[in-house]
């Protein structure tokens, strides 16, 4: 017999998830004060601007969604709770006003929020890896506004070319991976002449320490390295061929490079056979300016050999001459046919194939007329000494530093440039968790402001997990128990707040406090691992 479900009044329970644990850490860093004294509202204003930021930077880590919809997750969550902000007030134009008015200082509050977590959590920033990454955006936005990053048409790193973007830099430190410091950029701006200011820029976030600065090699320019050597900076990043060619890796010989004892993250649970390995070498090279009164920069140049990036390049070779092939197969056999009746016809083809499989380079054709058909002719083969002197730079490349060798080795060079795949992991948490499923926004000021938000919500993700590792090692363990489907897990930002997502609150009533239901034993463990209680509501 079926049973009649029945209208009920709306249960009074709201989440509250890590409200609690995001509140504290935006205490930690000073967020709520830092805007406001950069953003003064009137005294009659019923939020600040500072509380508008530290609830945008809470959604963001708790419940992503388009700006439109805050006001709807705020009175879901237990908001007005955990930071003090009743949900009423936040309104689509009020976040919005919040969000022009910290567009003309987010240099400054960047910088501030960044030298906070310094000071506050202890980060080591002597060495930062830096790096840019696109965001596409829908929209035309014609209209520039002057002093802002402005949304252009640009190098699309998540390939769409068809949309405008907007650039934005990553400073991630070596400890713990934290975003210590951002920056938005035109959609089109290209990255080596971002170098110098963000250089500038971490320098006086570093303070008067020596500083490392690791990026790819958009990093390498005469003007850089010579701005980053007069400034005492040094500096490891990769070498395009524009600097070191294929014909000097090709040189290379791999039983004159040393192994160094690195395991690659994806290797780290393979058995030794099956690991890649790693091979260095080193010599002296240097670089010559544009102008003549340009001084000589003197460089270490690390010549690496990795054995997983040659055998992926022999299989890349092999995939793309397959199917040259097929396509030139296809191409014989169709000719004198209405795809290819003439000579050019076959011309046109062939250098289409070349450019779309990447075989220009050894792909020999020779075209011509049968004088008795009148049909086309072809004759093609790969070019073998090309497809030779390819294959000798398998798995080679060049990093460029200026460090003394007796600073760090070859070996240590290469290692402290492996760590660049930091910034690369939190751009992707930048794209995936935390960032915004669809812009709503007028202008490039509030992109550039939202971007911001997006930032300082990335920063506090990456402390939280920092955190629990830290305070794990300090229990001699690496992992949580029940993190991830019931079994032990490395904590990662996502697994911490997913695993604290069930937490409820009951709103107080009259003279009643607010309450919260016991929280899950793998709930308590990790708010003891993060030093909060969240019966401590704001």
């Amino acid at each position: 017999m079926r049973q009649r479900a029945q209208w009920s009044q709306a249960s009074v329970e709201k989440m509250l998830g890590a409200l609690p644990v995001i509140a504290g850490f935006c205490s930690r860093l000073r967020i709520r004060e830092l805007v406001d004294a950069a953003c003064p509202v009137r005294d009659t204003a019923e939020l600040t601007h500072g509380q508008v930021i530290e609830v945008l930077v809470a959604n963001r880590l708790t419940s992503p969604a388009p700006l439109v919809h805050v006001q709807e997750w705020a009175h879901a969550w237990a908001v007005g709770e955990a930071f003090g902000v009743e949900p009423e007030l936040l309104n689509d134009d009020r976040i919005g006003r919040a969000l022009d008015a910290i567009a003309p200082h987010l240099d400054q509050l960047a910088g501030s929020v960044g030298l906070a977590a310094i000071e506050a959590f202890g980060v080591d920033v002597s060495r930062l890896h830096w790096d840019l990454t696109s965001i596409s955006l829908q929209g035309d936005y014609e209209q520039a506004e002057p002093g802002f990053a402005t949304p252009k048409f640009g190098h699309a790193k998540d390939r769409r070319p068809d949309l405008k973007q907007i650039q934005a830099g990553l400073a991630v430190s070596s400890d713990g991976a934290i975003p210590v410091f951002h920056r938005s950029y035109d959609g089109g701006a290209g990255e080596v002449g971002q170098v110098i200011p963000a250089m500038q820029a971490l320098q006086r976030l570093a303070g008067p320490q020596p500083m490392l600065m690791i990026g790819d090699s958009k990093l390498i320019s005469y003007a850089n390295l010579a701005a980053m050597e007069a400034e005492s900076v040094a500096f490891i990043a990769p070498a395009s061929k524009i600097y070191v060619p294929a014909e000097v890796l090709a040189e290379q010989r791999l039983d004159q490079a040393h192994a160094v004892d690195y395991v690659a993250a994806r290797d780290a649970g393979k058995p030794a056979e099956r690991r890649g390995a790693w091979h260095v070498s080193e010599d002296d090279m240097t670089l010559a300016g544009p102008r003549k009164k340009d001084p000589i920069l003197a460089l270490r140049r690390i010549f690496v050999h990795s054995s997983a990036r040659a055998q992926a390049a022999v299989s890349a070779r092999a995939k793309k001459l397959d199917r040259a092939r097929d396509d030139l197969a296809r191409l014989e056999r169709g000719l004198g046919g209405r795809h290819y009746p003439t000579e050019q016809a076959v011309t046109d083809r062939i250098t289409a194939i070349g450019r779309a499989r990447r075989v220009s380079a050894y792909l020999i054709a020779e075209t011509g007329t049968d004088e008795v058909t009148g049909k086309p002719t072809l004759a093609w083969h790969f070019d073998a000494h090309a497809l030779d002197a390819e294959a000798a730079t398998d798995g080679w490349y060049a990093l460029l530093t200026n460090l003394p060798a007796e600073t760090a080795d070859a070996a240590q060079i290469l290692r402290h440039y492996k760590g660049q795949e930091a910034v690369e992991r939190r751009h992707q948490a930048f794209k995936g968790p935390l960032a915004v499923t669809n812009l709503y926004l007028k202008n490039s000021r509030r992109i550039n402001a939202l971007i911001t938000v997006i930032c300082l919500a990335l920063l506090i993700f990456c402390l939280i997990e920092r955190q629990v590792r830290q305070a794990l090692t300090t229990q001699n363990e690496t992992k949580v128990d029940g993190l991830y489907a019931g079994r032990p897990a490395i904590p990662t930002g996502k697994l911490i707040l997913d695993a604290l997502a069930g937490i409820r609150l009951i709103p107080g009533t009259g003279q009643s406090p607010p309450t919260i239901p016991q929280p899950t034993d793998l709930q308590l463990h990790l708010l003891d691992l993060l030093d909060i209680d969240p019966r401590d509501l704001r």
